[in-house]
């Protein structure tokens, strides 16, 4: 099977489904703040064979106060493992808002060495408009929804992460561009964070580069409309740390990014839930970005 890195069109995948090595991974989660609701979701609509990758729950570190942790690589190979996910596995994950959380996933599991793996072009809401099929995840047999346990390897890699400590230094620095993925108006502090106790505004010298911006119907727009924004917003073709709310819609960036030929990424995982939360850090709430 050819390896892939980024997405996967759902014709390809379609074409697929039979391969066994194949391993298909639902990694929705519940809509954020005023975002809609999607309109079918696991467990009634789910792609043939899918597992479940419940990111809230299975993969983020149990010990963090901050939502949507990364765990330790012992935790994290113990979890895939649990979905029979191996070595030789080609993994296609997706979501049910067309590109939200399967970034996420994606981008988790490249940490961890696993670079087979792809997003699914539009997630489930494309893969319906295509008519493509659908199952009740609890209608499928006992086969399908029992998986030997894998022999996933988590191999972590240090350079996909950036702490706290490490973003307040490049904010005074500016050795690195902060992108941050929020919508423009909890950027700017206009509107209230979802989460309790956490403050309004952004980073000094961060960017708004909200996720929304880069995708059309719930798919990334076209590689070359991606390179002129990342151009755009990036003219010194600068070292980039991405973020967001809890570290999700920061690895739709970081996803864009790597489509784009970028290499020089990382994805802050506390992002604007830890930052917004400390009293320790800078919060600036003006429209200069």
């Amino acid at each position: 099977m050819t390896s892939f890195q980024h997405t996967i069109s759902p014709l390809d995948l379609h074409e697929m489904l039979d391969n066994k090595n194949l391993v298909i991974l639902d990694a929705s989660i519940p809509p954020i703040g005023n975002m809609l609701p999607p309109k079918h979701s696991w467990p009634k609509f789910c792609i043939p064979h899918a597992r479940r990758f419940d990111l809230n729950q299975d993969f983020s570190e149990p010990e963090s106060h901050l939502p949507h942790t990364m765990p330790s690589a012992e935790y994290f190979e113990l979890a895939a493992r649990k979905l029979g996910i191996n070595q030789q596995s080609q993994i296609v994950v997706y979501d049910d808002l067309g590109l939200f959380s399967a970034a996420r996933a994606w981008y988790m599991f490249r940490a961890m060495g696993h670079k087979n793996i792809a997003v699914l072009e539009g997630g489930l809401p494309y893969w319906l408009q295509l008519n493509k099929p659908v199952v009740n995840a609890r209608d499928e047999s006992r086969e399908d929804k029992t998986h030997i346990i894998g022999d996933f390897i988590a191999q972590e890699k240090v350079d996909f992460f950036s702490d706290c400590s490490e973003v307040q230094r490049v904010t005074r620095s500016k050795a690195a561009l902060i992108l941050d993925a929020r919508a423009n108006r909890r950027f700017i502090g206009v509107d209230a964070e979802p989460r309790a106790g956490v403050r309004s505004g952004h980073m000094p010298n961060a960017k708004n580069l909200p996720y929304t911006d880069l995708c059309e119907q719930g798919r990334l727009k076209p590689t070359e409309e991606l390179q002129q924004i990342f151009a755009t917003i990036n003219p010194k073709q600068q070292a980039m740390i991405m973020s967001c709310g809890s570290g999700v819609t920061a690895c739709v960036l970081a996803l864009a990014a790597n489509i784009c030929g970028y290499a020089n990424v990382r994805v802050y995982d506390g992002s604007w839930s830890e930052w917004g939360s400390r009293s320790d850090t800078v919060v600036e709430t003006s429209t200069d970005n």
